[in-house]
């Protein structure tokens, strides 16, 4: 179903029309290499995709930058090759990835055709074994790809070209379909973290609704039930037992006391393994990907709304360190001191991280907005540090404390109208 989902949001962003008129209507195929090529990759390469690498072409006038003049006839055949190549080229980002392998056939087929005319058309041989790398899993596309060269060689040797000049062929191809297939390796693999990654999300909220739920009927269940009959007894005896009936009252603001005690309690339980949960996703999220972290709390009980701002600081932090900072170990603390509480990351990558983007301006948003600090240290080549400083309201009662406060008056009252 996830699976589902991913691909519907992929076909939603990359089905524009490309060419659109009253009759004429093309659309990426949501599966397509160039949809997963914007959905992989990051920065220009995101934007240009695999079109940037067309500029190679130029290589097909070799023979006029070198001053080949073997090959009179080179020029026709090479021009009228060209937008077969592109046709089938942008054939093979836009149409759905399985398709890829015919159209790494049909590249190899055009290069061997341009060949005999022309011999810098190899350069269309490196274009069919990057079409190939896209295509399937990395053991189907190498096999592919050497395919292809060895289809190839068989027809340069047959041509009586030079050996020495095939060789440049088998280093840059295998070299440039082996990054390929490992750029398609890291994706996938991050893909499935995130996807591992919001599992994991998703069925710690769900245990924690259930262990709410059931700490709550185990604290309050059994209290209201033995409330609600006490106080059915104390209104039973007010007029022949008035002192039973006050005992009565008496266990059950006994009672009350206690579930308030216990319901304040658990509170301070769920709160705290909010900010545990996070630490523990976060931790998660670093080691999957090899980085070790290490994380201290002091312990000490935060208001929900800063927790949660905490919380989320740290997500972001957590997410920029696995995506960006290239590092190897993450430190992580927590501190509540007087009147804040300071959140610290630290991490030994690359640095060298701006003063916005990646989601700092979110999270200094987010700070701001609590009168919150955020300081970040990030010299270049030398890990980045993230400090957080956040007010803790000085507040002289809870809300529990006001509520024990408040019956206590109360009751106070009520035992003075009595003795009146």
């Amino acid at each position: 179903m996830m699976a589902a989902r991913e691909r519907a949001a992929i076909g939603s962003h990359c089905s524009g029309q490309v060419a659109r008129g009253r009759n004429v209507k093309f659309s990426i195929a949501p599966d397509s290499a160039w949809c997963a090529t914007r959905d992989e990759v990051r920065g220009w390469h995101r934007v240009l995709g695999p079109w940037v690498w067309l500029v190679w072409l130029v290589w097909l006038a070799g023979p006029a930058f070198l001053g080949i003049h073997e090959f009179h006839h080179w020029v026709l055949p090479t021009a009228l090759s060209v937008p077969v190549f592109l046709a089938v080229y942008v054939a093979a980002y836009l149409m759905p990835r399985r398709h890829m392998a015919w159209h790494a056939l049909a590249i190899i087929g055009i290069c061997m055709a341009v060949t005999p005319f022309n011999p810098f058309a190899q350069t269309y041989a490196v274009y069919a074994c990057a079409v190939a790398a896209g295509w399937s899993a990395p053991r189907r596309s190498g096999v592919l790809v050497l395919a292809l060269l060895a289809l190839y060689t068989a027809e340069w040797f047959l041509l009586r070209f030079p050996g020495i000049s095939i060789i440049n062929i088998w280093i840059l191809c295998p070299i440039i379909a082996g990054l390929i297939m490992a750029q398609r390796s890291q994706a996938q693999h991050r893909a499935e973290l995130r996807l591992s990654h919001d599992e994991i999300r998703r069925l710690a909220a769900s245990a924690e609704r259930e262990r709410i739920g059931r700490d709550l009927h185990d604290l309050l269940g059994h209290t209201l039930s033995m409330v609600a009959l006490k106080s059915e007894l104390a209104g039973r005896l007010i007029k022949r037992d008035p002192a039973a009936a006050k005992r009565e009252m008496a266990d059950v603001e006994r009672v009350a006391r206690d579930a308030l005690s216990q319901v304040r309690s658990a509170v301070s339980g769920i709160r705290a393994a909010a900010l545990a949960s996070e630490f523990a996703s976060a931790r998660l999220l670093l080691e999957t990907a090899g980085v070790h972290m290490d994380y201290w709390s002091d312990g000490n009980e935060l208001p929900p709304d800063v927790e949660t701002c905490l919380a989320l600081v740290l997500r972001e932090a957590v997410t920029n360190i696995q995506r960006h900072a290239r590092a190897s170990r993450v430190e992580v603390s927590v501190i509540a001191g007087a009147g804040c509480v300071v959140l610290r990351v630290r991490d030994d990558g690359r640095g060298g991280i701006g003063a916005h983007g990646n989601g700092l301006t979110g999270m200094r948003e987010r700070i701001a907005a609590r009168g919150g600090e955020i300081w970040i240290d990030s010299p270049q080549g030398r890990g980045t540090a993230l400090e957080v400083r956040l007010p803790l309201p000085r507040v002289p009662l809870g809300a529990g404390q006001r509520e024990v406060v408040a019956i206590t008056a109360v009751a106070g009252t009520q035992h003075a109208g009595g003795r009146a």
